[in-house]
């Protein structure tokens, strides 16, 4: 850790360490490898030439193993003929910046740190940290914030040190070391999910995806029964309520337990007092790019809420469950009945803002799948919320559809007075992505079968297709730039959903395509998918390059890995009807595969796509019907 950039160790909002610095010798030691091992572990591995060193080959190897609880272990490794002496100097500062200066790159200078039992703190207003050494340093300088050691390597011999980052609040006493939380959050709400096949990428991408999952897990102490997701590492690592759902929606091939934590929670959220905002889920604004303003994720939320639930109960939530928050669900219905205006359309941010066509889509599934649900427990409602659908459907395909000499696209927006805001962007997915229904099959899309194909064609075009996903705003859009993250960087949760949507409505070549090029980008991660890449042409010989703001490990991410290797197995259930509907990609774009240890109904679920795309289940519940 340099000092320089999001460089840092953070905690609580706060960059308690911006600085580490390691010289041994005094030298920096030559970088060879750096890899993450899990999502709160990575290892760093040098070497260091000495004056015991005849020839070309280093002698002292120095592995730096390094935690998200704050730990750091230097360890140095000696090969040498001979006994060495060397001066270990480990080199540490902070700013203390909060977490959005630093994400903003408005943080200040280093903080002067002082002498603190076996290492140094650093102290400002409201903020407070210090890092330990165990063995002590043979020398502490607090001017040059330096620790420093002797250390003697025999032949053959390691030596470690080990670095401790304590966060303190002023005027209270440190949480001494063993009783510090650790983060742990019991057992995942998921079973033990494995996939083998021709291609060995997909089960090294599935076994990361859900070690990140673990590594984000929160339970809210007072319902510690309750576990649902950080959004991700190191900028949001509390529950976001859009990306907490669309990671538990694209986890349910997991098991359904994700879901009914991050809907419960969400639930003691919703807000039920008087006024428009009545049965909305509190969201923040979020940055749209250039050619929109901040959209408001509580608006996604509320959608989302009936739309997960309805599916959570598809993949077998218990009826008794589910009823107790269908008056949630009922509740973000009423909301949006009260929102749309008078031409049908919901603006976000409500009620001033664009009519963007990704929430009319959210709308319009959370219509659809909230009257499944209405329909089930007998509450009133149901047809309403068709006949509201099919409406949208109607004006939806007149007035957000543009032609062109390409064959027409989707426009992103429109605006109060009806002007179109025309870009094309990953958004578009959204309008394929229409929710799963009864016996296997989804609801009807937003778009009529001509546009669909035509919106197909586009998600699978350069335009958009970058060869490692999908661009979150065309290449030949005004504005785009592949390194934004809502103007042009490839975001996996968005290419998860266009390979779902693309699979659904039968457009199999686009979203194996989509499909592949993520794989591909997964493995240039070490399998391990951070929130975003950048939105580069991929080229003969290239790797994606990461982003430098991007999280990682991020809820939607990791969800969204999980989303698109499921989908390569089409496992529809309905569970309240008893059946359970298996449609591969008949492409078999990964080869052969099998996934073990899926759930449905809360029970294990085996299946296995042949070459020729064929699926057979190999373990299912009792009592469920197989279809196809």
């Amino acid at each position: 850790m340099t000092g320089q950039g999001l460089d840092g160790f953070y905690r609580g909002g706060r960059r308690l360490l911006a600085r580490c610095l390691v010289r041994v010798g005094g030298s920096e030691p030559l970088p060879v490898q750096g890899r993450m091992l899990a999502a709160d572990r990575a290892r760093f591995v040098g070497t260091v030439r000495t004056a015991a060193d005849a020839g070309p080959d280093p002698a002292v190897t120095v592995e730096r193993l390094r935690t998200a609880e704050g730990t750091e272990r230097i360890a140095l490794r000696s090969t040498a003929v001979r006994p060495l002496r060397l001066r270990v100097e480990v080199s540490l500062g902070t700013d203390l910046a909060e977490l959005g200066a630093a994400a903003a790159g408005q943080t200040g200078a280093e903080i002067p740190a002082a002498v603190h039992a076996t290492g140094l703190r650093w102290t400002a207003p409201g903020a407070q940290t210090a890092v330990t050494a165990d063995p002590p340093p043979d020398d502490a300088l607090a001017s040059a914030g330096l620790l420093c050691w002797d250390v003697d390597l025999t032949p053959g011999s390691t030596r470690s040190i080990e670095l401790r980052v304590l966060p303190e609040q002023p005027g209270r006493a440190r949480v001494p070391e063993a009783a510090a939380p650790r983060g742990h959050t019991g057992p995942a709400p998921w079973g033990d999910t494995q996939a083998e096949g021709d291609d060995p990428r997909a089960e090294a991408l599935l076994a990361a995806a859900l070690d990140d999952l673990r590594s984000l897990l929160l339970r809210d102490p007072a319902h510690p029964g309750d576990a649902h997701l950080a959004a991700g590492v190191p900028w949001r690592c509390g529950l976001a309520p859009a990306e907490g759902l669309w990671a538990a929606r694209m986890a349910l091939p997991l098991g359904v337990r994700l879901a009914a934590g991050t809907l419960r929670t969400l639930a003691r959220t919703q807000l039920t007092g008087p006024g428009p905002d009545h049965g909305r889920i509190p969201g923040a604004l979020r940055h749209s790019g250039a050619h929109l303003p901040p959209g408001c994720t509580g608006i996604e939320a509320t959608l989302l809420f009936p739309a997960v639930l309805a599916e959570a109960r598809r993949w077998g939530l218990p009826e008794r469950e589910t009823e107790a928050l269908l008056p949630v669900a009922e509740r973000c219905l009423e909301w949006l009945g009260g929102a749309v205006v008078s031409g049908g359309y919901l603006a976000d941010p409500h009620p001033q803002g664009p009519y963007r066509c990704e929430v009319q889509a959210h709308a319009h599934r959370a219509a659809l799948l909230g009257a499944d649900l209405l329909d089930a427990f007998g509450r009133p409602g149901a047809e309403h919320w068709r006949s509201w659908a099919a409406e949208l459907r109607r004006r939806f395909r007149e007035d957000f559809w543009v032609e062109d000499v390409g064959g027409g696209r989707p426009v992103a927006a429109l605006t109060h007075d009806g002007q179109s805001i025309p870009h094309l962007g990953a958004a578009a997915a959204h309008l394929l992505d229409t929710g799963l229904l009864g016996a296997g099959a989804h609801a009807p899309g937003l778009l009529d079968k001509v546009q669909t194909e035509q919106l197909a064609r586009l998600l699978g075009g350069p335009a958009l297709d970058s060869g490692w996903g999908l661009r979150s705003l065309g290449a030949k859009e005004h504005g785009h730039n592949p390194f934004g993250h809502r103007s042009g960087a490839v975001r996996v949760h968005e290419t998860a959903v266009a390979v779902s949507g693309l699979t659904a409505a039968g457009y199999e070549k686009e979203a194996g395509a989509l499909l592949c090029g993520a794989i591909d980008a997964a493995e240039a991660f070490g399998h391990r998918l951070p929130e975003m890449y950048v939105g580069e042409q991929r080229t003969t010989g290239s790797v994606p390059l990461p982003h430098p703001a991007a999280c990682r490990p991020a809820a939607v991410a990791a969800a969204g890995a999980v989303q698109l290797l499921t989908s390569l197995a089409g496992v529809r259930p309905d569970v309240p009807a008893g059946t359970v509907a298996v449609r591969p990609l008949r492409t078999a774009p990964l080869g052969a595969l099998r996934f073990t240890g899926l759930r449905v109904a809360e029970q294990p679920f085996a299946v296995r796509i042949s070459r020729m795309g064929l699926g057979m289940v190999e373990e299912a519940p009792d009592g469920l019907q197989l279809g196809v």
